[in-house]
């Protein structure tokens, strides 16, 4: 979900194992959630990989990004009180600081935290879930795109769901947050 792994990585149950200093069992049924998540694909010989995405499942998931996150920030709004979006300006300042630097897999972590604050919020865990679900098949992907420099400063996307959420603005809200989870994908597939 971080994009600590790469687009393609190849991973073994054994390494996995000793990564995390689990047997092979729990390592082997963590491999077969993700599998079934979308997060990793194993192959008939066993292999274990992170996906390449094509564009079309590029496009297929930003969809289902601007579907679901416009209506959990929707939903968040009437409970996101000042803490809430102090703490998010907070994360919003270390996004900028980290993609100075660039650490794409911090800017990653950071960028989901500034959401999944928010969401949190909604009170709607199944659709909270659904969303963590597509950032398990994003994870990777958000990694290259960061790495890659090509974003050197960071949307003006989060600053507009800050005011949004500061005004209790929610059309301008969906806007922003649509627009946010739309704009990285799209340098996806550029």
């Amino acid at each position: 979900m971080h994009g600590a792994v790469e687009p393609g990585q190849a991973m073994t149950l054994r390494g996995i194992a000793a990564e995390f200093g689990v047997s092979m069992t729990p390592a082997r049924e963590a491999a077969r959630r993700l599998v079934a998540e979308g997060a990793l694909q194993s192959s008939s010989s066993g292999r274990i990989t992170t996906p390449v995405l094509s564009n079309e499942r590029i496009e297929e998931l930003a969809a289902l990004r601007a579907l679901l996150e416009p209506e959990l920030a929707s939903r968040a709004l009437p409970r996101a009180h000042g803490a809430l979006i102090d703490r998010m300006t907070d994360i919003n300042d270390q996004i900028e600081r980290v993609l100075g630097h660039g650490d794409a897999i911090a800017y990653v972590r950071l960028n989901l935290d500034f959401h999944r604050n928010l969401y949190l919020r909604a009170q709607a865990p199944a659709m909270l879930a659904l969303a963590e679900t597509v950032w398990l098949q994003l994870g990777p992907s958000m990694r290259s795109l960061y790495s890659e420099s090509r974003r050197a400063v960071v949307t003006e996307s989060h600053s507009k769901i800050l005011s949004a959420l500061r005004a209790g603005d929610e059309p301008g809200l969906r806007v922003a947050v649509r627009a946010d989870v739309t704009s990285g994908l799209r340098m996806l597939l550029s």
